[in-house]
């Protein structure tokens, strides 16, 4: 499959976005930046902290677009069976350069011989798991086809997963205690002798 990419462009948020470090169509263009003002931590780039702790730099640096398109068709797809051909419709990154220049949500629409359109997104892993990429993409959608708002917002604190100094835990875990002591002559000391019963039974 030859896929050559006719333009490519950063998308920013289409309103200023908080400057703040996190720890760890035209239609389309113009939903993709909407959509950037609710989900901006995805519009950042990756840095380290003083101690060398890897971080999202919300920066509203935005997402990598590009356009393409290919000689193949959608019948020379295979319905999408996973194979390396299908790889040339998502977008890759250079990470040859430093961390911070890596775009951490790249799409592509590649426009088929048939006339379709394959829309190839790839997110960093270090940003979000599987179920906040299709959170992004959904809301993506939701603006593209016109609605007013985003009808599920993302929750984006992360207090939420901050360990606290010392650690105060909240209720008593079972789990964390220690094992009961046996009462032994150790335990009990050399004065505090329980006395024992000890019986036999023949089992017939």
């Amino acid at each position: 499959m030859d896929v050559s990419v006719k333009r490519w462009s950063m998308i920013r948020p289409a309103q200023d976005t908080p400057k703040e470090r996190q720890w760890i169509s035209n239609l389309d263009v113009e939903a993709l930046s909407k959509t950037l003002v609710q989900f901006y931590p995805m519009a950042g780039r990756l840095g380290r902290d003083e101690n060398g702790r890897l971080e999202i730099l919300c920066n509203a640096e935005g997402v990598l677009w590009i356009e393409a398109e290919t000689t193949s068709a959608m019948d020379d797809l295979d319905g999408f069976t996973p194979c390396s051909k299908l790889r040339k419709l998502v977008p890759t990154a250079d990470y040859s350069g430093d961390i911070s220049s890596y775009p951490l949500i790249m799409a592509q629409a590649t426009t088929l011989k048939c006339g379709g359109v394959c829309l190839g997104i790839a997110t960093h892993c270090t940003l979000a798991d599987g179920t906040t990429t299709f959170h992004f993409i959904n809301s993506w959608s939701e603006m593209a086809r016109g609605l007013p708002q985003i009808s599920m917002p993302p929750l984006i604190n992360r207090t939420l997963l901050q360990a606290r100094v010392p650690p105060i835990p909240r209720f008593h875990h079972l789990e964390c205690d220690l094992p009961p002591s046996l009462n032994t002559s150790t335990s009990l000391g050399p004065n505090n002798h329980k006395p024992s019963t000890i019986s036999i039974f023949k089992i017939t």
